[in-house]
């Protein structure tokens, strides 16, 4: 089991009249469907035509644009409803929700504004069985939630994983990875954020340990998906071998699938553990900007730094800071965190294979991690 190394023994307590305040912001959950073979198929079913709609709108606004026209979602919702949908009987099927062609439109409408605004790539048309999703709604009616069991628009009573909080949610996202389904959505909670230990910590971020903060705490990196790289081999060795179209195919797929889920939970669960730690018991945490698609340009460290998952802590950090009354302070990219000298202020160059800092202008030695972070902290009273 993943385990921070020892705490300082006496932690100071900051006070609370300065470190202690209110927030209510919007939270979300995602938790696992527990369904039979029927309700199955039905997710499918809702997923297969969010799919061909997001991709009719796709190659519908493809084919405007080159025509010289101007497309937008509201244009392709309106003629899809009016002429489009009547012509194919199944999308209306019954306990099939209408709400979910609406909400493709948005997202191919989202898609494009990144596109337009170089936050992202040129839409790709969706591939069943990659990526599955679907959204629903009650027609602008808030959506209970509560227990073990929730009533879905038009599909029905199914049930969860995990019991769910006592709210009301607008809309529900429901998504398949591997041969399971999940769902989210956002809702309101207020929260009181904890006693920190800590009024300040830095955390450096590393490939051989994966944490190290300024107070000590080291986590290490469990490397997850080097671990389980030869069942990955393994597994991907036998769909290749596999007959297209086959069923034993779709088997060894998914198999494969799920082991790729497995490593992904066991990633994000470190994450958290690491997250929800620095969010509980520190007034400020100050992290590194790291340039992550640079590091990724490295092909020898690529597997490793991509199995790290900077960017998933970096999101975890940022919301769970809301949720526990905390402060983010990113440092520039630049800042020489790893070069300077955290006891006379001295800059040096470090290769990446030296583990220890060793000033060259008052004789301190330190581990190089541990003197980033430390560096790191000082920002916060800066």
């Amino acid at each position: 089991m993943f385990k921070p190394c020892a705490i300082p023994k006496k932690p100071w307590i900051v006070s609370k009249d300065t470190r202690l305040r209110w927030d209510v912001s919007g939270l979300s959950i995602k938790t696992k469907l527990k369904l039979n073979k029927i309700q199955a198929t039905v997710m499918s079913k809702h997923a297969g035509i969010a799919r061909f709609t997001y991709n009719w709108g796709l190659a519908t606004w493809s084919n405007l644009y080159k025509d010289g026209l101007k497309p937008n979602k509201y244009l392709l919702k309106k003629f899809f409803n009016n002429h489009v949908k009547p012509e194919f009987t199944w999308i209306k099927e019954a306990g099939i929700c209408q709400k979910i062609t609406q909400y493709a439109f948005d997202n191919l409408g989202d898609a494009f504004t990144r596109f337009f605004s170089k936050k992202g790539e040129y839409p790709k048309f969706k591939k069943k069985g990659h990526h599955d999703s679907f959204t629903i709604d009650a027609g602008g009616k808030p959506i209970p939630v509560d227990g073990t069991s929730i009533n879905l628009p038009t599909i029905g009573w199914v049930k969860t994983q995990v019991g769910l909080p006592h709210t009301t949610c607008k809309s529900i996202t429901i998504s398949r990875t591997a041969d399971s389904w999940f769902i989210a959505f956002a809702y309101e909670q207020e929260h009181e954020p904890t006693v920190k230990q800590h009024d300040a910590v830095g955390v450096d971020l590393g490939v051989k340990e994966l944490a190290t903060l300024s107070t000590g705490v080291v986590f290490p990196n469990p490397k997850h998906y080097k671990t389980h790289l030869n069942k990955l081999r393994r597994l991907s060795k036998e769909l290749s071998r596999k007959t297209k179209g086959s069923s034993n195919r779709f088997k060894a797929k998914q198999k494969l699938a799920k082991h790729h889920a497995k490593i992904a939970n066991l990633r994000k669960n470190t994450l958290h553990q690491i997250t929800t730690y620095l969010g509980k018991n520190h007034a400020t945490i100050v992290v590194e900007d790291l340039n992550v698609s640079g590091m990724l340009a490295n092909h020898k460290l690529a597997q490793v730094i991509a199995d790290c998952g900077f960017y998933e802590f970096k999101r975890q950090l940022e919301y769970k800071a809301k949720k526990f009354g905390c402060e983010i302070i990113i440092a520039d990219r630049w800042f020489p965190s790893s070069k300077t000298c955290s006891n006379c202020g001295h800059i040096q160059d470090m290769p990446r294979a030296e583990r220890t800092y060793n000033c060259g202008s008052c004789g301190h030695s330190m581990d190089r991690d541990l003197n980033a972070a430390i560096n790191l902290s000082r920002l916060a009273k800066t």
